[in-house]
């Protein structure tokens, strides 16, 4: 084993365990953001509101379509759904 190779597969290692924190990290602040969307719609519904207001739905696709492209929307949709469930 040549020495650019035990750089690369520590490099490949090091990657790895980012991507493990940083897959943890997302889960983590997925379910936050899940738990904090449905004590909004809570309380919303307790106030004579609506479950879910399309005008605020319709600002987040956007904002993940313009930092994410049409890829961000897909995500959007998901993080949506964890929070109010599905329509």
């Amino acid at each position: 084993m040549t020495a650019q190779t035990e750089v690369t597969t520590d490099e490949l290692d090091s990657l790895r365990t980012e991507i493990n924190a940083l897959d943890d990290e997302l889960i983590r602040i997925w379910q936050r953001r899940a738990a904090v969307s449905k004590r909004i719609g809570e309380i919303r519904m307790a106030n004579g509101g609506t479950r879910l207001v399309l005008d605020r739905e319709r600002a987040i696709l956007e904002k993940y379509r313009t930092a994410l492209g049409e890829d961000g929307v897909q995500i959007a949709m998901l993080v949506l759904r964890a929070g109010r469930g599905p329509l």
